[in-house]
């Protein structure tokens, strides 16, 4: 406990003598999160939104979101091919 109470003091401190530091964090956070939550919104990706909007992790995330995660293509199958396999699986049930 006393190790995360220096630990605490310390942040505290730097972060007091040095408040450029913590405000370019934030704002690199808050510029990445929005473009992540812009595109999980465009994509209609739920979860992902929910996890920007919920979790900070100073852009790292939102990053990797944006230049590996959102690159795969959602498979969707189209409402008519869904409609035969339903009809193909009651003709199956059926006999």
């Amino acid at each position: 406990m006393n190790n995360f109470l220096y630990l605490y003091d310390f942040f505290n401190q730097f972060f007091l003598s040095h408040p450029y530091i913590l405000e370019s964090i934030l704002l690199w956070s808050v510029i990445w999160q929005g473009f992540a939550l812009w595109k999980a919104a465009q994509r209609k990706e739920k979860l992902w939104f929910i996890v920007f909007l919920f979790i900070h992790t100073i852009g790292l995330l939102e990053i990797l979101y944006l230049f590996v995660f959102s690159k795969y293509e959602k498979k969707t199958i189209p409402k008519d091919k869904q409609i035969m396999e339903v009809k193909a699986e009651e003709k199956k049930s059926s006999n």
